[in-house]
C-alpha cells in the first residue's frame, strides 16, 4: 500500500493512521472495503462509548420563518473540550434546523408514554381490520409495520437526517449521531428538546422528553 491511499483514506474518515493502515490490509488494499471497514470499526467502538456519562454539552436555540417556529435542543457530551468544537456545535446547529423542519414528537420509542401507544395501535389496528380481511397473524404484521412507520414519522431518532439527505446514503439522527460520536471518541446524548410554532396548541406529551444513552 502507498502512503498516499492511507493519505486519502484518513482524509476521507478522520480515521487515525494506523487505523487507516490496517484497513486497507484486512481489505486486500480495496478502497471501498476499507472505508466499509473503518465505518464498521467506528460503530462499535460508539456502542462502547454509549454508557459513559455525558455530563458536558450545549443547548442550543434556532428561530425560523421570522419567529413563526422556535427550537431548542440539548445535547450532552462527555467534556466541555468537545462540546465547544466545531464538529459538535455544527451538529447540535443541525439538529436544531432538523426538529424545525420534521416536527418530532419523541427523542426516541421508548419515551413515547403507554398509553398514546396504545391508542395510535388501536386506531391503526381498526384501520387495518376494515381495509384487509386477514387472519389474525396476517393482521398482526400489518399493524406492526404500520406502527414502526408511524415510530419513524415521530420519533427523531428514527427520522431521516436531513443534514445527510443530500448524500448518496442519507442515515437516521441515530446512525449520525453514531457517526459523531466516532469522529468525536466521546458519548454523544441528545437530552431533549422542544418546539413552538406560533398558535399551535400546547401538548403534554409532545416534545421536550429526555433520551437515555444510545444503544
Amino acid at each position: 500500500m502507498s502512503l498516499d491511499e492511507i493519505k486519502s483514506l484518513r482524509a476521507k474518515t478522520g480515521a487515525g493512521v494506523l487505523d487507516c493502515k490496517k484497513a486497507l490490509q484486512e481489505s486486500g488494499q480495496n478502497f471501498e472495503k476499507a472505508l466499509e471497514w473503518l465505518k464498521k470499526r467506528g460503530l462499535a467502538r460508539a456502542e462502547k462509548k454509549s454508557f459513559r456519562q455525558t455530563k458536558e454539552g450545549r443547548v442550543s436555540a434556532y428561530l425560523h420563518g421570522e419567529g413563526r417556529i422556535g427550537v431548542l435542543v440539548e445535547v450532552n457530551v462527555e467534556t466541555d473540550f468537545a462540546a465547544r468544537g466545531e464538529d459538535f456545535k455544527t451538529f447540535v446547529h443541525q439538529l436544531c434546523l432538523h426538529i424545525a423542519a420534521m416536527n418530532p414528537l419523541f427523542v426516541q420509542r421508548e419515551d413515547i408514554p403507554e398509553e398514546t401507544r396504545k391508542k395510535e395501535e388501536s386506531l391503526l389496528r381498526e384501520q387495518t381490520q376494515r381495509e384487509h380481511k386477514k387472519p389474525p397473524a396476517v393482521l398482526d404484521k400489518i399493524v406492526t409495520g404500520k406502527m414502526n412507520k408511524w415510530f419513524a414519522e415521530v420519533c427523531l431518532m428514527e427520522q431521516i437526517f436531513l443534514s445527510s439527505s443530500q448524500g448518496d446514503e442519507p442515515k437516521t439522527v441515530e446512525a449520525s449521531l453514531k457517526d459523531m460520536i466516532s469522529k468525536l471518541g466521546e458519548n454523544i446524548l441528545i437530552r431533549r428538546f422542544v418546539r413552538f410554532e406560533l398558535g399551535e396548541e400546547c401538548s403534554p406529551t409532545a416534545n421536550g422528553a429526555s433520551a437515555g444513552e444510545t444503544n
